[in-house]
């Protein structure tokens, strides 16, 4: 990728009610020089940098918890990549384990934004030895 130019994949976390088709049509509205591809996560969005950065951050705005972002290293459509050109996947199967995790993040998410706080756990206090082995043989 270019300088000037960006490709973005757009993540929907499982537990979203938003589908592939809504994001992809909302993010055409937002910008008309974006190419957009609509995929089985989401979309890739690809277009002058700033355009994509504004799409994104409008994406995030409506759905902070919902849709993920990252920056995508091949053009949509890149011959080493694409399927119909029998391009290689490598990663996909990361992005699959990825897109599984989000349902994770996002349940995390709005936790905090419903004001939950991180609680460390109790520290584990180690047992006397004749304790342990007390324990031991009671198991037997």
């Amino acid at each position: 990728m270019s300088e000037t130019r960006e490709t973005r994949l757009f993540m929907i976390s499982p537990r979203s009610t938003l589908t592939p088709d809504q994001l992809a049509r909302m993010v055409h509205a937002y910008g008309a020089e974006a190419l957009v591809k609509e995929t089985c996560y989401g979309c890739l969005v690809e277009g002058p940098r700033e355009l994509v950065l504004s799409i994104r951050d409008r994406v995030r705005e409506g759905y902070p918890n919902e849709v993920f972002t990252k920056i995508r290293a091949y053009p949509s459509s890149d011959p080493r990549r694409c399927r119909a050109m029998h391009g290689t996947r490598p990663g996909y199967a990361q992005l699959e384990m990825e897109w599984e995790l989000l349902a994770r993040v996002q349940h995390g998410l709005d936790e905090v934004a419903k004001g939950a706080r991180y609680v460390p756990p109790e520290e584990k206090k180690r047992i006397p030895v004749n304790d342990f082995k007390r324990i031991c043989e009671v198991r037997r």
